[in-house]
């Protein structure tokens, strides 16, 4: 994993200097027909919302159509072979996120290698999550949660929607940092039931959809993952204010197959920053729990280098295996 993270960084760097040199035959007109974002979520969900965003507004600025094409399965896998596979001519972009990173470790036949075959194009944002709690549960902080989980051990559930997904690795890398033990309980169908009855008393929740449940009281939001408080939510506290280094975001980013053109990226990367960097783009993501932060492709492949490396160590630690 750190060869390849190096090797990783070594491109990046290299295909940020070339974008200073395009190639005569892409300096004019790209795009010059529609380009497709492929999408490994069904329609409707969060991330789907934000990519029909984007390729809206893309299509806007760039004069061309960005078709938005849903290939759900296997956890983002479908899609990101399908980005894989397809030519490296700027005319097939991945939404990349989260599930990408954790993948490169939990599934040990992949048909492809995420770090070194995606190219890295433009960050959207960090997705945060909330620590959610059942209401019946006497911890209303952080610190009040586990020295409660401390004196429970083994007696406090952990809901998530399957082995591997973001809310498991999330809640994993708690158990981890604070040092509870905290019983994974996997679900199929939606775990929110038995959260609201007090059956499960802690999950890893998007924000997404969740504010509404902890306005209702159905759920006790104690903090949020990310590294910093989310805008939408000043005054609950990050998981890090109380275990220091904590930070876990379902992120969203651009990826295009290898070797894509670089100044197709450079246009590409440009035009994302410059729409996320708008106050409407900026209030909308913030309403899905989405903060935007730009980014270069080569920083942005450091990023992605790092999630990796996190994730996997997450994953080895607890042992985690894909369902």
């Amino acid at each position: 994993m750190k060869l390849r993270r190096r090797q990783l960084l070594h491109l990046a760097t290299g295909a940020a200097a070339t974008f200073v040199v395009p190639t005569a035959a892409w300096t004019q007109g790209y795009p010059a027909r529609s380009v497709r974002l492929v999408v490994g979520i069904p329609p409707g969900a969060s991330p789907d919302t934000i990519a029909r965003l984007f390729g809206q507004l893309l299509s806007q600025r760039l004069g061309q159509p960005f078709v938005i094409e849903n290939r759900p399965g296997a956890g983002m896998n479908v899609a990101t072979e399908t980005v894989v596979r397809a030519p490296a001519d700027g005319y097939t972009l991945l939404l990349s996120s989260l599930s990408n990173a954790i993948n490169a470790a939990l599934y040990k036949k992949l048909n492809f290698d995420f770090l070194g075959d995606i190219a890295p194009v433009a960050f959207v944002g960090d997705n945060a999550f909330l620590m959610a709690v059942t209401p019946s549960l006497p911890a209303k902080t952080v610190p009040e949660f586990i020295a409660y989980a401390k004196a429970n051990p083994g007696k406090v559930n952990m809901a998530s929607g399957g082995n591997g997904s973001a809310p498991h690795v999330f809640g994993e890398l708690f158990k981890q940092m604070a040092g509870v033990d905290l019983v994974h309980v996997p679900y199929r169908s939606s775990f929110y039931p038995d959260l609201f009855a007090g059956r499960i008393q802690v999950a890893f929740i998007a924000v997404a959809g969740s504010l509404v449940l902890a306005k209702a009281g159905k759920i006790r939001a104690l903090a949020v993952t990310t590294a910093k408080r989310s805008d939408a939510l000043a005054d609950l506290p990050t998981i890090g204010e109380f275990v220091p280094g904590y930070q876990a975001s379902a992120w969203l980013g651009i990826g295009a197959p290898k070797d894509t053109p670089a100044v197709a990226i450079a246009t590409l990367n440009k035009e994302i920053n410059a729409i996320v960097s708008t106050p409407d783009v900026k209030s909308r993501l913030a309403g899905l729990g989405i903060e935007p932060r730009p980014m270069t492709p080569a920083v942005f492949g450091k990023f992605c280098a790092d999630e990796t490396d996190k994730w996997a160590k997450v994953i080895r630690s607890a042992g985690i295996k894909p369902d």
